[in-house]
């Protein structure tokens, strides 16, 4: 998987900052409750960390050890697994077109940051690869779908997607729709069969009908095609929309499916309803993190550094944190979730905590 290799970053940013010292130049933002009502956030507290009184020693500790770790290996490693296990659950089979559509998607390349995220998740509250890679898979194959489906036409119309022709481009507009459709079907065939978890040590059914209801509703109507939808509607409109709806678009349509990831590799992995939570808030910050992250890359790289056409947001009149923020304050909110992030895993063991605060690390510091 070397593809992913240039895109690696092995730096750790530390940001000083308490919540409490945040500039007041940042409009008031009203963030939607969590999919759960059970773990619900209170207004005003979401990007808190969990617990007031936390300890700056395990922070410290924790630095140390993430600028120890070798993130690059891991993500190569953990890359290569994913792809491993995605192409053995998509093998060619009749009718070949619809499989090679599927195929050329989803093995096509990525950073798997999602799939990533379930398996360090997975790994943090004590459970084994094996145990999450199913979720891994099937989160990929949702987020493959999403793309394939972004890139059409009647949406918004791309004609590359990591680096290469999209899939309507290759295969023609109605085998990409089918072959989207396929890939969400099989996310979710995949994530409920029990021959996918390892005979040795299987997973709890109820565990797995968790994560399949977690997945559901992270892509369904109150989750990603939620947010597509308002992005639609909201789209080239004379007055442009306001802070909160743009963040309601992003948490919907990235944040949620990246905090199903962490959240589905936790629950099958045996983690406490408290350790999901805190791998929820961690997740859901740094999805809507993705995001910024993406606004700003779209308007200050090339379509060649990006692998996808540069500049299509303006192009097509959407609203993104640079055109309703300004870059620099899109930068320094980049910054605000990347600390707020961190702290949600300040209760982590140190060591095992170290593939999360060096995925943090990448996606704030990402340049594609």
């Amino acid at each position: 998987m070397a593809s992913i290799a240039p895109l690696l970053c092995g730096s750790v940013v530390s940001f000083s900052a308490h919540p409490s010292t945040r500039s007041s130049s940042f409009p008031s933002r009203s963030f939607p409750p969590p999919l759960s009502s059970a773990s619900a956030i209170p207004r005003g507290h979401l990007a808190c960390p969990p617990r007031a009184a936390m300890k700056n020693d395990a922070s410290a500790a924790a630095a140390a050890v993430a600028v120890e770790f070798d993130f690059k290996e891991y993500m190569l490693r953990k890359a290569d697994a994913v792809h491993r296990a995605m192409d053995a659950a998509v093998p060619l089979a009749h009718p070949e077109r619809i499989h090679e559509a599927m195929r050329y998607s989803l093995l096509v390349g990525g950073k798997r940051v999602r799939p990533i995220l379930c398996l360090a998740a997975c790994e943090l509250v004590g459970g084994r690869e094996s145990h999450a890679m199913p979720s891994a898979v099937a989160v990929e194959m949702v987020q493959t779908m999403s793309l394939m489906h972004d890139d059409l036409p009647c949406m918004d119309n791309d004609d590359l997607r990591r680096g290469k022709p999209s899939n309507h481009r290759v295969f023609g507009e109605p085998i990409a729709v089918l072959a989207g459709d396929a890939l969400l079907a099989l996310a979710f065939g995949h994530l409920a069969d029990p021959a996918s978890y390892p005979a040795d040590d299987p997973v709890a059914p109820a565990r797995i009908i968790r994560a399949v209801s977690k997945l559901s509703r992270s892509i369904g109507p109150v989750g990603l095609v939620a947010g597509q939808v308002v992005d639609i509607v909201s789209t080239g409109l004379a007055v442009p929309v306001g802070l909160d709806r743009l963040e309601f678009i992003h948490l919907h349509k990235t944040a949620f499916l990246l905090e199903a990831s962490a959240v589905m590799g936790a629950i099958v992995g045996g983690g406490s309803d408290d350790q999901i939570e805190l791998l929820r808030r961690f997740s859901r910050r740094i999805g809507l993190l993705f995001q910024v992250v993406d606004d700003i890359l779209d308007v200050t790289q090339s379509s060649e550094e990006l692998g996808k056409t540069a500049g299509k947001d303006l192009v097509s009149d959407k609203t993104t944190y640079p055109k309703l923020m300004g870059l620099k304050e899109s930068r320094d909110y980049a910054r605000e979730l990347l600390k707020d992030a961190k702290e949600s895993l300040s209760q982590f063991d140190p060591v095992k905590v170290a593939p999360l605060l060096h995925l943090a690390d990448y996606i704030a510091h990402r340049q594609s």
